[in-house]
């Protein structure tokens, strides 16, 4: 739905014109699990967008509504919910909780949401509402934070109000993805350096279409033992406050000090950190072959050590192999279902997305959907006014 769409609807439903505000969800090329371990992520935004279309109300009530879902919210801006709902608006209502916190004086608006991002891809749907939900609240209020701010705040509504420990990825590249850049970003001190991606490759994500129903409890247990790693390990090495401290030759040094499930789940982090910074410097390099290499790599590590994928995941990992164009490929995102991602030669992309398609209904008797992507942009104003 383009925003002027959205505007359309918006009128039609609050008899009121709009501003519109896009934020984008993502594709985690390499750097899985790393974010919340203070670690290094090469993400892109992608052109998938959720769209927020708000007006200002002249009482001090908030209405929230979607085009796609059927339940609304509506309640005094100072009487908001504490706790998360159980419905896809809970999101939203994080973000108005953080920003009162950080000292915003939210006003009563009207806001309709529009979402592109397919729910439950490991595409970011959750943070891409956030930021979408953020960038229109801050419109009315008169209030400006800068996008590193934007993407804080944004992470702690999905931490603390619904309860999620996620890392800052998806809501820092939400906030500040590039067309035609990757983002390689240092999850400690939020720097970021863009990584060009070369217009002859294409991303193309395959959604498995499952998503397994442990996956949330499964995440937070992962991001349990990466801490309980730390806390062994910072006995013999002071100065490890995360993984993200924590060198090859150290981890292996005092293996046989932790637990084997803990010392898997720290093997994949450390190393998954040093392809991160590998995979940059073959993009930059034009080694897309290199590029490849790692991903493979980074899969099998997600599958073997950190066991996060499934059987559908890999059917499809497999499924990429041999075909023309192929770079290599991974899942993407928290795991247990989802999506994966494929760096494929531009030409090649269309008839790689049939084939890997059909490879995989065969097996499975799943149809995926699979999108074709390069980088887009991070979170802007779509929509600033829309005529009577």
């Amino acid at each position: 739905m383009k925003a002027a769409e959205l505007a359309e609807r918006f009128q039609q439903q609050f008899h009121n014109r709009p501003q519109v505000f896009s934020a984008p969800g993502r594709v985690n090329l390499i750097g899985e699990h790393t974010d919340y371990n203070d670690g290094f992520v090469l993400p892109s935004a992608i052109g998938f967008y959720t769209h927020a279309a708000i007006s200002p109300r002249p009482d001090r009530r908030l209405a929230i509504r979607s085009t796609e879902f059927r339940e609304s919210f509506e309640s005094e801006v100072t009487s908001l919910p504490k706790t998360k709902q159980g419905a896809w608006y809970d999101y939203v209502i994080g973000v108005a909780q953080e920003l009162i916190r950080a000292g915003c004086r939210l006003t009563g608006a009207d806001l309709l949401v529009n979402g592109e991002v397919p729910i439950g891809s490991g595409l970011s749907s959750s943070a891409a509402l956030e930021v979408a939900g953020a960038l229109a609240f801050l419109s009315l209020s008169n209030g400006e934070l800068p996008p590193r701010q934007i993407a804080q705040l944004c992470q702690r509504a999905e931490n603390d109000f619904i309860g999620a420990r996620v890392g800052i990825m998806d809501q820092f590249v939400s906030c500040l993805g590039q067309e035609g850049f990757a983002v390689l970003l240092d999850c400690r001190s939020l720097e970021c350096e863009l990584v060009p991606i070369p217009d002859t490759v294409k991303f193309v994500i395959c959604n498995t279409m499952v998503k397994h129903e442990h996956a949330g409890g499964e995440y937070n247990q992962r991001r349990r033992e990466c801490e309980q790693g730390v806390e062994i390990l910072s006995r013999f090495y002071p100065g490890i406050k995360a993984l993200r401290d924590v060198s090859l030759d150290q981890l292996r040094t005092k293996s046989g000090e932790l637990p084997p499930v803990i010392y898997k789940r720290c093997l994949h982090v450390v190393e998954e950190n040093d392809r991160v910074l590998r995979t940059g410097q073959l993009f930059r390099a034009s080694d897309l072959a290199g590029v490849g290499k790692l991903m493979r790599e980074s899969h099998v590590s997600m599958r073997d050590l950190y066991e996060i994928s499934c059987r559908e995941l890999d059917i499809m990992v497999e499924s990429a192999e041999g075909l023309p164009g192929y770079y290599g490929g991974r899942m993407t995102g928290g795991g247990f279902g989802g999506c994966t991602v494929n760096l494929v030669a531009s030409e090649k992309a269309q008839p790689f997305r049939e084939k890997i398609a059909a490879r995989y209904r065969q097996q499975t008797g799943i149809t995926p959907e699979i999108y074709i992507c390069s980088p887009a942009a991070g979170a802007h104003v779509e929509l600033e006014t829309v005529s009577a």
